[in-house]
């Protein structure tokens, strides 16, 4: 019998939309207040599973 690392990655997504001179600023911003934790995603943000071989 072998043993094996199995990876499992779970993916959650939000939209946010925020008022900024540009693109730029506007990545800055969410980016910001997701480090600050003002931007919170959980079980309700779920997208999707991949179960896959570990690659070291």
């Amino acid at each position: 019998m072998e043993t094996f690392k199995i990876e499992i990655q779970e993916f959650l997504s939000k939209i946010i939309e925020i008022d900024a001179v540009d693109k730029e600023e506007a990545i800055l911003k969410v980016k910001e207040r997701y480090q600050k934790e003002e931007i919170i995603l959980d079980s309700e943000n779920y997208v999707s599973t991949e179960i896959e071989e570990y690659q070291e």
